[in-house]
């Protein structure tokens, strides 16, 4: 048998490190199903899914209170840029997600930015992209962290972003969401608390 000499470069893959945080991790073994600090490498094509559910999930949550399908990660690409990108996507029709403060309904997507805080029931995941140059694949680390990222990105309470009548927010704590439809209204309480300042 011969052994080859030739040394095969491997392209830089893309990584989401996401890292998970609940008030109750120290008690309960809710991450005994995840593989934490280990890189897993994954088909672009294909979505990550989050859940409870081992079989219907590429990761579960061993957590009675999580959505069978809680949530979704994919991967996309644009012609104008030459990253990997990532939309996340609520799967729960009961359970309510936010990106970055942001709230996604039922089959809802939004953009992923480099850093992200992701919120359903107590836990927080803040994902951080690192950029690769491998195109069909990219790779997905798990961690868990002792106190909440909400912190660290002085999100302590969810809130949501009025957005204004030109369908867009340019605040650096939300995220739009894809194929937005139109311009969206202000809340009127929140109109007439504004008219009381003014």
């Amino acid at each position: 048998m011969e052994v080859s000499h030739t040394v095969e470069t491997e392209e830089l893959m893309t990584c989401l490190q996401i890292q998970l945080y609940h008030p109750q991790q120290a008690s309960r073994a809710l991450y005994r199903m995840l593989p934490l600090d280990t890189r897993h490498k994954l088909q672009a094509e294909d979505p990550v899914r989050l859940g409870r559910d081992a079989q219907a999930c590429t990761f579960a949550l061993a957590d009675p209170r999580v959505s069978r399908k809680q949530l979704s990660l994919q991967a996309y690409r644009t012609s104008n840029s030459p990253d990997m990108l990532f939309s996340v996507q609520n799967l729960s029709q009961k359970g309510r997600v936010t990106v970055n403060g942001f709230e996604l309904g039922f089959l809802e997507r939004a953009e992923l930015p480099d850093k992200a805080l992701i919120r359903f029931g107590e836990y927080e995941m803040l994902i951080r992209r690192e950029n690769g140059e491998a195109k069909g694949s990219f790779e997905v680390e798990y961690g868990v962290l002792a106190v909440p990222p909400s912190r660290e990105m002085g999100m302590g309470v969810p809130h949501m972003v009025t957005v204004m009548d030109t369908g867009s927010d340019l605040s650096t704590n939300s995220v739009p969401p894809l194929m937005s439809h139109g311009p969206m209204e202000m809340d009127e309480t929140i109109r007439q608390c504004a008219s009381f300042i003014d």
